[in-house]
C-alpha cells in the first residue's frame, strides 16, 4: 500500500518543535502541535481572573511557543497564511487526536526516561501502522523503543532535523534494531521529495553522522587555535568562504547558535565515546570552560566569542574575546600571503591545493585542520556509515560546508592527502591504502553525467544512488556544451532541451551574458524544443551589472547606454515572444535583472529559497529590462470590471517603489512577481532544474506557440500619474523620502502611468518599453545617483541592478 502523509503530529513545541511544524506547513501538510499542561498560573492569567481549566491557559505553552517562532528571524515559516495549517493543543486534551495522523514525531527534552514516558502515553491512542520518530540528536535509538509494540518498534526511528528546520538541509534517519526497511526507503524518499531535504541513512552511534564529525572539526580547531596562539578573527578568516563555508565561519557561528548547545554535544559525545582515538578532544579546553561558568554562551546572552558594545556617542561597536586573556578587546584584522594567492581562483574546490602549499600560518592551520580532519573522518568508516559519501553529504547539509572531507581530500589528491597527513602525524584508515592498492586514485569519480563513489566491500567506483531526480551542471558542463563564451555556457540536457547557465562574477548579467542567452536562443529555435535558465551557483543572479553603464554615464556616453539598455530589453522581450518555451529556474538572491529575466519567461519554476524581487530604486535608477513595463503589465491584466483599478496599480507600483523583496518564493506571488496558475516552487533546490526541464518539455510536447505581441495593456494616464505625484510630495514633505527618492519615484510613476496621457488607454508593451528606458536613461544622469554608483565602488561592492 501506498504510504502518503496527510497529516502529523509534532509532540513538543519548543524551538525545534515549532520549526518542524513550520516546516511541514509550508509543504501543505496539517499539523497537530502539542506540549504539555502548564502546572501554574502566571501573572497575566490571575489577573484575567482564569483558572487551570481554561482552555487558553492550558494550551498556553504550546501557544506561545508557536508563536515566538513564528516571529523570529529568519522566519521558519515561507509565508505567513502557512501557519493556519497547525493545529495546537495539549498533551492531557488532545492526544486522542494522534489516532488520525499519519506520523507522530516526538521533540521532546533530551531525556530518556521522559521520552519512554511520552511514547508510552502515544502508544495508548496511534494507530497500528503509524510512523512513530523521534529528533533525537544522540540519544540511543534502540533504548527509546524499548518495552513498546512489535507494531511501533517496526515503524520507529529516529529523524534528526537540523536547527532551524527550514533552512538546514540534512535529515538524518536513524533506524532501531527492528524499524522495517519499508519506513527506512519511504522516509529517505519523502525527506528529498517532499521536505527538501539531503536524507541520510545512518548508524544508531553516538551524535550520528553530522554531529559527529561536524562537533569533531570544532572541538579539534579549539584545540588547534591554542596550540598555534591564533585570534578568534584569524580563524574566522580561514574557515569561512575561502574555503566554501558560511560567511560566519566558526566562532560567529559558535555564537548564533549557542556555546552551551555545541557543549551539551561535545560532552555526550566525551561520555558516549571512550574509545574513540580523538576522545581527548571531546574534553572542553580551558577558555570553553570559562566561558560556559561566566555564560558567555554568544547571542542569546549578549556575549560569546564576540561582544557588541555602545559608545558614548550611541553607535556601537563588536569587541573580540582575546583567548589569552579572556578580556575583550578591540578586533584585529587578519592578512595571510597565502589567501592572497586564492583571489583569482574562482572555484572553492580549486584553492585547497594552493591553501595546503601556504607557507605562512595559514598553509600550517590548514595543514594540520585537514590532516586531523581526513583521519578521523575516514576512521569513521564502517562505525557511524559504510558509505563515506553520507558524511560528505551530512557536513554540506548540516553544517553548511560547500565540500565534505572526502570530497577536500579528492581535490587536493588522495595520495598528496596521505602524504600530507603523515607529515602532521596521522594516518588514514586502512581502506583508504586498499582503494589506492587496488587502483583506484579517486573517491569520487564522473561518468556519463552522474557521480560514482569507490565502494569499500566492492573495491570499485559505483553510481551514488538518487541522482536519477538531478541534473549536476559541474558533471555534465564539458561534455554536453553546446555553446560558451565569458559569461555563459549553453548545456544540452537532453530530449531536446537546452540550459543556459550564467559563469559570470556572481552570475551577474553584463553583455556577455545577453550575448549568450540570445545565442541559445538562435539554436534552440533552429534545433531543440525549449529551453531553461538555470545555474547551481549560490545565487541565481544578483542582477545586471551595471559597472559599464556607470563609466558610459560618468562621460555621458548616453548613444551608447541608449543602445546597452535596449539589447537587454530586446533580450528580455526574446525570451518572451521566442518561437520555444523559455522557463526559469531562480534561487536564492534573485534581484533586479535576474528578477527581469524571471518576469520574462514563459513559466517559472522556483526553488523556495528564492529572495526575488525589483531593487533598482537602491541604486538611483528604476527597472530598465522590462520591469518597469512588465509590473504594468502585470497590473493591467489584475484590471476587473467594477475594480478600483488605480489601487491595483499602485500596489504593482509600491512593489518597485519599495524595492521589495521575498523572503521566499511562497511571498513573491503576493507582489504578482510570481503568477499563480501560472509559475510553481520546487521545496528540494536539487530537483529544480530537472523539474523545469520536465516543464519546458511538456509546453514543447503539448504544441508551443509562439506568443502574440501584446498591444492590449490597459494604462490609466492622467488620472494614476496625478495620484502617485501628489503621493510622493506627501511622502517628500513628511521628510519619509528625499528629494532624489521623490524624482526616481516620479520616474516610475510616470512610465506605470503610460505617459500623461488624458484618459484611460491601451498601448502595447513597446511604448512602455520606450518611456522605460527614456526614464533610466534620464537618472543616470543625475549627480545622486551617480554618487551612489561610486560609494558602490568604493566599498567594493559588486555594481548591481
Amino acid at each position: 500500500m501506498k504510504r502518503r502523509i496527510n497529516k502529523v503530529a509534532v509532540i513538543g513545541s519548543g524551538i525545534m518543535g515549532s520549526g518542524i511544524a513550520c516546516h511541514f506547513a509550508n509543504i501543505g501538510v496539517e499539523v497537530l502541535l502539542l506540549d504539555i499542561v502548564p502546572r501554574e498560573l502566571n501573572d497575566k492569567e490571575k489577573k484575567k481572573g482564569l483558572t487551570l481549566e481554561d482552555k487558553a491557559v492550558r494550551n498556553r505553552i504550546v501557544n506561545d511557543s508557536l508563536q515566538a517562532s513564528l516571529k523570529s528571524k529568519p522566519s521558519p515559516i515561507y509565508h505567513q497564511d502557512f501557519a493556519r495549517r497547525i493545529k495546537t493543543g495539549n498533551l492531557e486534551d488532545d492526544i486522542s487526536k494522534v489516532s488520525e495522523v499519519d506520523w507522530i514525531i516526538e521533540v521532546v527534552v533530551e531525556r530518556l526516561d521522559i521520552k519512554q514516558q511520552v511514547f508510552e502515553n502515544l502508544e495508548k491512542h496511534r494507530k497500528e501502522g503509524t510512523l512513530i520518530t523521534s529528533n533525537t540528536s544522540g540519544i540511543p535509538i534502540q533504548q527509546m523503543s524499548e518495552g513498546r509494540s512489535e507494531d511501533f518498534q517496526k515503524h520507529f526511528c529516529g529523524t534528526h532535523f537540523f536547527n532551524p528546520p527550514r533552512y538546514l538541509r540534512l535529515f538524518e534517519i536513524i533506524p532501531g534494531p527492528k524499524t522495517s526497511q519499508e519506513v527506512l526507503q519511504f522516509l529517505n524518499e519523502y525527506g528529498e521529495k517532499f521536505l527538501g531535504k539531503t536524507s541520510v541513512v545512518a548508524k544508531d552511534t553516538p551524535a550520528f553522522i553530522g554531529n559527529r564529525v561536524g562537533i569533531f572539526s570544532i572541538m579539534s580547531l579549539f584545540h588547534t587555535v591554542k596550540d598555534m596562539d591564533m585570534t578568534i578573527e584569524e580563524v574566522d578568516k580561514l574557515t569561512g568562504p575561502v574555503i566554501g563555508r558560511q560567511k560566519s565561519a566558526t566562532f560567529r557561528t559558535v555564537d548564533v547558535v549557542g556555546l552551551d548547545t555545541l557543549v551539551h554535544v561535545a560532552n555526550g559525545l566525551h561520555k558516549g565515546v571512550p574509545n574513540d582515538e580523538a576522545h581527548d578532544l571531546f574534553a572542553l579546553p580551558d577558555f570553553i570552560q570559562t566561558m560556559m561558568d561566566n555564560k558567555w554562551l554568544g547571542s542569546k546572552t549578549g556575549q560569546g566569542f564576540y561582544k557588541k558594545i555602545k559608545k558614548d556617542d550611541g553607535s556601537s561597536e563588536i569587541k573580540s574575546l582575546d583567548l589569552n586573556t579572556l578580556e575583550y578587546r578591540d578586533q584585529k584584522k587578519a592578512n595571510f600571503g597565502t589567501l592572497e594567492q586564492t583571489k583569482t581562483i574562482d572555484k572553492v574546490e580549486d584553492r585547497f591545493e594552493v591553501l595546503i602549499n601556504g607557507k605562512d600560518k595559514a598553509g600550517e592551520f590548514y595543514r594540520k585542520n585537514f590532516s586531523a580532519l581526513f583521519a578521523y573522518a575516514s576512521n569513521r568508516i564502517p562505525e557511524i556509515t559504510d558509505e563515506f559519501y553520507k558524511i560528505d553529504d551530512a557536513m554540506r547539509a548540516g553544517f553548511g560546508w560547500e565540500h565534505g572531507p572526502f570530497q577536500i581530500w579528492n581535490a587536493i589528491g588522495v595520495e598528496k592527502g596521505i602524504e600530507m597527513m603523515k607529515a602532521e602525524g596521522y594516518e588514514p584508515a586502512a581502506w583508504v591504502n586498499e582503494m589506492l592498492e587496488s587502483g583506484n586514485k579517486s573517491f569520487y569519480t564522473v561518468k556519463n553525467g552522474n557521480t560514482y563513489y569507490y565502494d569499500i566491500p566492492k573495491k570499485e567506483q559505483v553510481k551514488v544512488p538518487g541522482q536519477d531526480a538531478f541534473i549536476i551542471l559541474d558533471n555534465i558542463r564539458e561534455s554536453k556544451e553546446v555553446f560558451k563564451n565569458s559569461g555563459v555556457v549553453v548545456e544540452d540536457l537532453g530530449d531536446g532541451i537546452l540550459n543556459v547557465e550564467f559563469r559570470s562574477k556572481m552570475n551577474s548579467i553584463g553583455g556577455d551574458v545577453l550575448d549568450g542567452i540570445n545565442k541559445a536562443l538562435d539554436i534552440a529555435e533552429r534545433d531543440y524544443q525549449g529551453l531553461v535558465v538555470a545555474n547551481n551557483g549560490k545565487n541565481f543572479s544578483v542582477g545586471a551589472n551595471i559597472g559599464m553603464i556607470f563609466m558610459m554615464a560618468v562621460e555621458q556616453e548616453y548613444e551608447e547606454l541608449n543602445m546597452a539598455i535596449k539589447y537587454f530589453q530586446d533580450t528580455m522581450m526574446r525570451m518572451r515572444y521566442s518561437s520555444i518555451p523559455t522557463v526559469a529556474a531562480p534561487h536564492a538572491m534573485t534581484l533586479g535583472g535576474g528578477c527581469e529575466l524571471s518576469l520574462h519567461a514563459d513559466k517559472v519554476v522556483a526553488a523556495a529559497e528564492t529572495y526575488i524581487g525589483l531593487v533598482e530604486f537602491g541604486v538611483g535608477v528604476i527597472p530598465g529590462g522590462g520591469g518597469s513595463k512588465e509590473m504594468t503589465v502585470r497590473a493591467s491584466d489584475t484590471f476587473q470590471k467594477d475594480d478600483v483599478e488605480l489601487n491595483r496599480l499602485r500596489e504593482h507600483f509600491l512593489t518597485i517603489g519599495m524595492a521589495k523583496v521575498s523572503t521566499s518564493a511562497y511571498e513573491a506571488f503576493d507582489t504578482n512577481i510570481l503568477q499563480k496558475g501560472k509559475d510553481i516552487v520546487v521545496v528540494n533546490p536539487d530537483r529544480q532544474l530537472a523539474i523545469a526541464k520536465k516543464h519546458a518539455l511538456l509546453m514543447a510536447e503539448n504544441g508551443y506557440t509562439k506568443p502574440i505581441h501584446r498591444t492590449d495593456i490597459k494604462v490609466l494616464g492622467k488620472q494614476a500619474l496625478g495620484a502617485f505625484l501628489v503621493g510622493t510630495d506627501q511622502m517628500f514633505a513628511g521628510k519619509y523620502i528625499s528629494e532624489h527618492d521623490k524624482k526616481i519615484a516620479n520616474k516610475l510613476a510616470y512610465v506605470m502611468a503610460g505617459g500623461d496621457l488624458s484618459e484611460a488607454s491601451y498601448v502595447s508593451e513597446q511604448y512602455l518599453l520606450d518611456l522605460e528606458r527614456e526614464a533610466f536613461l534620464s537618472l543616470t544622469g543625475e549627480r545622486k545617483t551617480l554618487e551612489r554608483l561610486q560609494h558602490m565602488l568604493q566599498k567594493g561592492k559588486p555594481l548591481r541592478n
